[in-house]
């Protein structure tokens, strides 16, 4: 008997249940979660609240007088705050000698970057410790596409002529991933770099001459005039060094002007 009536009852359950309409149940739930005070019910706009007197101003006119109080607020902080830095203040000192390195970092305000562990190392040669020029040329050629003639441009180094007369190193490094260890690998790699430029047993690429193709491009790249005109023409074999023709080669050799 149960179960012919469970039988007769399912379709009407199942039937009820599917056109069932849940918008009572949601006006219910809107006047219980938002109820509406008596007195807010009762007030009256015209009786409750003045006309307007012209003695306000509109939104806009708030939004901008926050933004002079903000403005006022930091310029008493400059005019009373900023002279106690004074006691900070520390006298500029040139680098000496022993520390010609110059270190550039890139920093986003405390925001997380990628960029942020990088760090640039700009070192005049003249200031290396190099024993003589043979040194110093081997420092160039070691260093590669990594010297220059002039410093790079955001490097912060200004040109001098008493140290930038062998030209500038610099070294980048963002492979690891605190800053200090990108700075202590250029640092070593600046120490091999010097250890071996002043190794006097290696004398057999002290010869070769500098490897310029970079610092061609670059002006190639930068379009200022010194591209154009055949100025910076494609090597041939005009320009192949005489001096490392075997000595009865190059007395037969003789220059041209176009050489």
């Amino acid at each position: 008997m149960w179960r012919a009536l469970r039988r007769q009852t399912s379709p009407v359950l199942s039937t009820a249940r599917f056109f069932y309409s849940s918008a009572p149940r949601t006006r219910q739930k809107l006047q219980r979660n938002i109820p509406l005070a008596d007195d807010l019910a009762e007030w009256d706009l015209e009786s409750d609240f003045s006309a307007f007197q012209g003695d306000d101003i509109p939104a806009t006119g708030h939004m901008y007088l926050d933004q002079q109080r903000q403005v006022a607020y930091y310029l008493r902080l400059i005019e009373n705050e900023l002279p106690k830095l004074v006691a900070f203040r520390k006298s500029f000192v040139p680098p000496s000698p022993s520390t010609p390195l110059v270190v550039r970092s890139v920093d986003y305000a405390g925001e997380e970057h990628p960029a942020t562990v990088k760090r640039s190392v700009v070192v005049p040669v003249a200031h290396l410790p190099l024993r003589n020029e043979a040194a110093v040329h081997r420092a160039k050629l070691l260093a590669g596409v990594r010297w220059s003639i002039e410093p790079p441009k955001n490097s912060g180094v200004q040109c001098n002529s008493e140290e930038g007369k062998h030209g500038y190193i610099k070294i980048s490094c963002e492979d690891f991933p605190r800053p200090s260890m990108n700075l202590k690998w250029i640092s070593d790699t600046i120490d091999r770099l010097v250890a071996e430029a002043n190794d006097e047993s290696h004398k057999s690429y002290q010869d070769l001459p500098l490897d310029t193709r970079h610092l061609e491009a670059q002006v190639m790249k930068a379009k200022e005039g010194e591209h154009a005109r055949g100025r910076n023409r494609r090597p041939s074999i005009k320009d192949f060094p005489t001096e490392w023709l075997p000595r009865s080669v190059s007395q037969s050799v003789q220059p041209t002007c176009d050489s």
